[in-house]
């Protein structure tokens, strides 16, 4: 039997993702020699990742890398890992605001934050983004509690709320809110927008693909042709937006969008990129033009 090391890890819910959250000083140094780790603990590259504790899921297979920050103002430093499922790669280009919302419970509980009586705020940087978001955590009697009664769509009960509130999202990875300069493009003869609002995302009408946009998750995910087809908007679109070859990488991401059918005033359905994810967002339109 070969020797193993022991290595602190917590699993945790953040949005309707789950991660594994390390310290950084628990992982190797070097790049080449993390990323290995990190397949390994999560079992890919596998579909069920059976040998490890991903859960099959590029919802479930997530890793941040935690550390308290040498920055002024910021309290730690978070590096996101997508690890793919089914291919031996670790993207950490993108930015991840589910696993970013565990990121301040955890800083808690491993005593990289002095927890105060009521709410505790953690401003963490993304190292993927260069971003500094602050982490509002529910913390009575000084100490990160998980129960609550908030509620999100994805997710079965309720938890404690964890508030974050994004300083500066715009163009976090393509350097501007619209990487190709227009508010709309035509790839592969559909018309598009391409954002950077915090993540890359290629937003494409439904009807334009010939789908309503509410069909389910289990369709949208077994349709062939339509899925080769976003597959080749995405890659036409990454050059564009300044991310270069994007074949092997999960931004930009892709969002069909709708009209709305239960309020709000556009329904998504979003792909991460591949794969569907299981949340339909509405999204409503607050009095000063914004999405929320």
């Amino acid at each position: 039997m070969s020797s193993r090391t022991a290595i602190p890890c917590m699993l945790i819910r953040g949005g309707t993702s789950k991660g594994a959250y390390f310290l950084a000083s628990d992982l190797p140094s070097s790049r080449e020699e993390r990323d290995a780790l990190l397949l390994s603990i999560m079992g890919s590259p596998h579909p069920d990742q059976i040998d490890g504790i991903g859960g099959g899921h590029p919802l479930r297979s997530k890793v941040a890398i935690v550390a308290r920050s040498t920055q002024p103002g910021v309290d730690v430093d978070f590096l996101f890992a997508q690890v793919v499922v089914d291919k031996p790669l670790v993207d950490t280009s993108p930015n991840c605001g589910n696993i970013l919302s565990g990121v301040g419970p955890f800083a808690v509980e491993r005593g990289l934050v002095q927890a105060r009586d009521g709410t505790t705020t953690v401003r963490v940087r993304t190292l993927n983004t260069g971003t500094v978001a602050e982490l509002v955590v529910s913390t009575p009697g000084g100490a990160a509690t998980y129960q609550g009664e908030a509620r999100i769509d994805g997710v079965p009960g309720t938890s404690a709320p964890i508030l974050v509130n994004f300083m500066d999202v715009a163009g976090s990875v393509c350097g501007v809110l619209l990487p190709t300069g227009h508010a709309s493009d035509t790839i592969e003869g559909i018309r598009v927008t391409c954002i950077d609002n915090g993540m890359p995302v290629v937003v494409i009408p439904a009807g334009s693909v010939g789908r309503t946009g509410y069909e389910s998750v289990a369709e949208l995910n077994s349709d062939a042709e339509l899925k080769a087809r976003l597959e080749a908007v995405r890659r036409a679109a990454g050059p564009s937006m300044g991310l270069g070859d994007v074949s092997e990488a999960v931004i930009p991401k892709l969002s069909l969008i709708a009209p709305p059918k239960a309020g709000g005033s556009v329904s998504t359905r979003n792909f991460i990129p591949r794969t569907c994810h299981t949340v339909v967002l509405q999204l409503f339109e607050s009095n000063n033009g914004c999405m929320r």
